[in-house]
């Protein structure tokens, strides 16, 4: 069995090909990757070099569902997710396995069995495709409650602010920032995963791995080098906001979405 894992964090890779290891000693693992943009090339360029795909839902540049956007997916999808058990329903059709983080050794022999089983029937295993994902969505968006405000702490008080009145969220010196439309910056303690996992994803986009852009505050979009989108925005901000070729045709799907 060839295996690919697709995972923000390495240490969480790492552990993961072990622990796969540990369970089926006979998997390669053909590949570790960490973003959208790096998993549509990878697949672009090896549509046949895996067996099975371990995918975490949050990586470092958006969801992992948008890399469905860019390119078609013949594998069969273990996703990895940190979502409350409400939403666990939704991964388990046919081959669309998945995992509750922190994963457990049990958990995962039970989905490599499952994928085993599937593939060892003889019939056609059912692999993602862009519905199946839009459902996956929709059964996530359902069951969740997203956040109406975010408390800041701001000198000796916490105050919250609205996530009407958000503009673009960011990383700058390596402190996580957030703007607002009536022009004020506060300090979060949090990083952009934590905070895009609480924000309602057709609100707001993981434009790169430095911003988290709302869709009110998208003023308009220009053509960048190779392919990617400049983004100017109708607050101040002097940092220049780039979308990669690979999560373009999303963003301008995001933006076009009400």
């Amino acid at each position: 069995m060839r295996a690919l894992i697709i995972e923000d964090e390495l240490p969480a890779a790492d552990a993961l090909a072990q622990l796969i290891k540990d369970v089926a000693p006979e998997t390669e693992i053909v590949g570790k990757l960490e973003s959208v943009e790096e998993s549509v090339e990878w697949f672009q360029s090896n549509p046949s070099a895996a067996d099975i795909v371990f995918m975490d839902i949050h990586l470092a540049d958006g969801s992992s569902f948008s890399i469905f956007d860019s390119v078609e997916v013949h594998i069969p999808v273990i996703f990895t997710t940190a979502y409350d058990q409400y939403a666990l329903k939704a991964f388990s059709v046919n081959s669309v396995d998945y995992l509750l983080k922190p994963i457990s050794r049990q958990d995962l022999a039970r989905a490599i069995d499952k994928y085993r089983r599937l593939y060892a029937s003889g019939e056609e295993v059912q692999t993602v495709t862009p519905k199946m994902v839009e459902g996956l969505i929709e059964s996530l968006r359902a069951g969740r409650n997203y956040k109406r405000s975010l408390l800041i702490s701001f000198k000796d008080k916490i105050i919250p602010v609205h996530t009407d009145d958000i503009a673009i969220i960011y990383i700058e010196s390596t402190m996580v920032k957030l703007a607002t439309f009536s022009g004020h910056t506060y300090y979060l303690n949090q990083t952009l995963d934590d905070v895009m996992s609480q924000l309602d994803p057709r609100r707001f986009f993981r434009a790169n791995r430095q911003q988290i852009v709302s869709k009110e505050a998208v003023k308009d979009l220009s053509s960048w080098f190779g392919g990617k989108l400049s983004v100017s925005l109708t607050v101040s901000f002097n940092e220049k906001i780039i979308v990669s070729k690979a999560r373009a045709g999303a963003f301008k799907q995001w933006l076009s979405e009400h």
